[in-house]
């Protein structure tokens, strides 16, 4: 059996792997993560997955490498990983009472066959009318600025949303496991 890579340093797709897979490697990827001119969040997405898993495939002889990013979107604007408070906070200001869509890229890539899929993972959440004050609070309890739109759906970024719309909220945290499932049965993985 190939060897499973993660192509990610991102300790929360590392805790979602770990509910699938007992051992797997992680590595970190080699992608310059800047959007191209005009490109649409689902085709960024989509490519920064495809090119982390590519990165490391001259490192593994016989690997499944799997590779993700996930991509926040509001009123057509992409919102990055905000790195500091000010950002964070102008990025959730702007969220308030909007629907946004984070596309989760998947791609896995096997170094032996050479076959490599991906996949696009939409979902949509919609942000309450918050206060300021709540914001700061919020950002200064979470400190999200590693997250693409400011928020932690696994910890205190469930009280940001009014509802939720999606097929898998794995996707939010970072790693789709419903269709990476799949995707890895696809590639002669069988998770049970």
């Amino acid at each position: 059996m190939p060897a499973i890579v993660l192509a990610s340093t991102s300790p929360y797709r590392r805790q979602l792997l770990e509910r699938l897979l007992p051992e797997f490697i992680c590595a970190a990827p080699d992608a310059d993560e800047t959007p191209l001119p005009r490109e649409q969040p689902q085709a960024l997405a989509e490519r920064l997955a495809q090119a982390k898993a590519l990165s490391l495939a001259k490192h593994y002889q016989d690997a499944i490498i799997i590779g993700s990013d996930q991509v926040a979107s509001c009123q057509g604007n992409i919102l990055g990983k905000p790195g500091t408070y000010s950002q964070a906070l102008a990025q959730l200001l702007a969220c308030q009472g909007q629907r946004v869509t984070f596309y989760t890229g998947l791609c896995l890539h096997h170094t032996q066959s050479g076959k490599t899929s991906s996949w696009v993972e939409p979902f949509h959440v919609h942000f309450r009318q918050l206060s300021q004050t709540q914001l700061e609070n919020y950002l200064l309890r979470e400190q999200p600025y590693d997250c693409a739109g400011s928020f932690k759906m696994e910890g205190l970024g469930i009280a940001l949303f009014e509802r939720l719309e999606g097929d898998d909220p794995n996707a939010l945290i970072g790693l789709p496991l419903i269709r990476l499932v799949s995707m890895l049965s696809d590639q002669g993985v069988n998770i049970l």
